[in-house]
């Protein structure tokens, strides 16, 4: 069946700045709390890969640059290093360097007529700031970010139309803070909420500058947040499991997509943290910024579905607060999955969430920000000239692409689709494991770059307008 893409439908790819620069150009003391996890704990990265070298994008920019023009892509989402860029973070004074690199990606980028979309905070967070002020629990770092973002905004606002906020803003206070898997190895749900709250409101006040100020916002342009959500899917329809689904939806989407796009958080959500000992530092005065300043867009980072149900033994109550005493995870019988990574595949999600955003969420403009496929091993799939194999990658790409087709078509706002990544690149303490891009990286002979199948299938359904699926429809179903 042929699926058939609009004319002004971004098809194109996202990448992080840690995920690809490396450290090269970096002055003493501008590592970001990423960077610092790798220097601590070099051993739990996957071979020993870090971010030191990433793919050498900072050298080589230019060259893939003139690779996503080669494949047609129309847009690349990318981020600034906030550890790199800013010189003097309590001040908000640039680094000249940075900056110089900064403008010449962008410039590249429009050069090779790829639209640049820029990310503020893909994890990028300055380890000075979280050692001396605690990071993202500090309403300081809040001021420091948005003395950051305008100085983003005064040197690329006038050729970047579209900027975030932040990527993944949870990921960090949920792995890192709440439940100890990531650096610096906490478990503190009340700290992890105040991250996630700050994170709001720095979002709010960076918007409210972008709209006020005229960096690009009254020529068109617009500002969002990118948010790694899913569907939550009860294990059944009894009270308990959807109760459960409810509760899940609540702390891991809907503490960013309500008062993101709708201004205000959910009505429970306070009450809750105070009934387990876990309310935040929260004013009138920021309430009244975040439901002021709410976003234009919303970026979409979807993996795979939450499928949850009721607690199945009670909480320890030796145990402090953390939001599984309301849910546990289920497992779907026949799932369809990636086994390299472990996760569900499952595409009719994507457009099940672009139900819940045109049907709960004002029809919010939006795009896919990240969706992808990692596989480990996929130098062993190559043909005769050395070309990656990678028709799973095609299939997920295709199956989830037409989900998404379909969601277009029943009017929801999506405007365009970012595979993860363009190129393989380092991923959290899984390192170069599993492989992500249309673009490898051949980590045996000098980092150097080679299209894959999937990249040559991008690029001619970008030049022909549609692709061709059959697909695996009835596991769907």
């Amino acid at each position: 069946m042929k699926y058939f893409l609009s004319k002004n439908f971004m098809m194109g790819a996202s990448a992080a700045a840690w995920q690809t620069e490396g450290w090269e150009g970096k002055k003493p003391g501008q590592e970001s709390l990423i960077d610092a996890a790798y220097k601590v704990n070099p051993d739990r990265w996957y071979e020993g890969y870090g971010p030191t070298i990433a793919t050498d994008f900072y050298h080589r920019y230019k060259e893939d640059c003139k690779l996503m023009k080669e494949m047609g892509l129309k847009a690349y989402r990318t981020s600034i290093d906030w550890s790199r860029f800013i010189k003097n973070y309590e001040t908000g004074e640039v680094n000249e360097d940075a900056a110089a690199f900064y403008d010449g990606v962008v410039d590249e980028l429009i050069k090779n007529g790829v639209e640049p979309i820029i990310c503020l905070e893909h994890w990028e967070l300055p380890n000075q700031l979280f050692e001396k002020y605690g990071g993202w629990n500090s309403k300081e770092v809040v001021e420091f970010y948005v003395k950051y973002a305008e100085a983003a905004f005064k040197l690329l606002g006038s050729k970047v139309k579209y900027w975030f906020t932040f990527n993944e803003p949870i990921v960090f206070p949920e792995l890192a803070i709440m439940d100890g898997i990531w650096y610096p190895y906490k478990s503190d749900t009340q700290e992890a909420m105040q991250w996630n709250y700050n994170k709001v409101l720095a979002n709010a006040k960076a918007v409210k500058i972008y709209h006020e100020k005229d960096y690009g916002y009254q020529s068109g342009g617009k500002i969002g947040i990118i948010i790694n959500a899913a569907p939550s899917y009860p294990r059944s329809q009894s009270t308990d499991d959807v109760k459960a689904a409810d509760m899940y939806d609540l702390f891991f989407n809907k503490i960013y997509t309500d008062p993101c796009i709708k201004g205000t958080f959910p009505e429970i959500y306070f009450p809750l943290l105070k009934k387990h000992d876990c309310m935040i530092a929260v004013t009138d005065e920021e309430l009244a910024i975040i439901q002021a300043n709410t976003i234009d867009m919303m970026g979409l980072n979807y993996y795979r579905p939450n499928r949850v149900k009721a607690r199945s033994a009670a909480w320890n109550p030796e145990v402090k607060f953390n939001p599984q005493y309301y849910y546990e995870n289920y497992e779907l019988q026949g799932k369809k999955m990636n086994p390299f990574r472990g996760w569900e595949i499952y595409a009719k999600g994507l457009y099940d969430f672009a139900m819940i955003l045109k049907n709960e969420y004002n029809n919010i403009p939006w795009l896919v920000t990240e969706n992808g496929m990692g596989v480990a091993g996929e130098e062993k799939h190559k043909d005769a000239d050395g070309v990656i194999q990678d028709d799973y990658r095609i299939d997920f790409v295709a199956d989830h692409l037409r989900w998404l087709l379909k969601a277009v078509e029943e009017g929801s706002q999506c405007f365009g689709y970012l595979m993860w990544n363009f190129t393989d690149n380092v991923s959290p303490y899984n390192a170069f494991k599993n492989r992500y891009g249309y673009i490898e990286i051949d980590l045996d002979d000098n980092r150097n770059r080679r299209i894959k199948k999937s990249g040559y299938w991008f690029k001619k359904t970008v030049e022909d307008g549609y692709f061709e699926y059959d697909g695996f429809e009835p596991v769907y179903k």
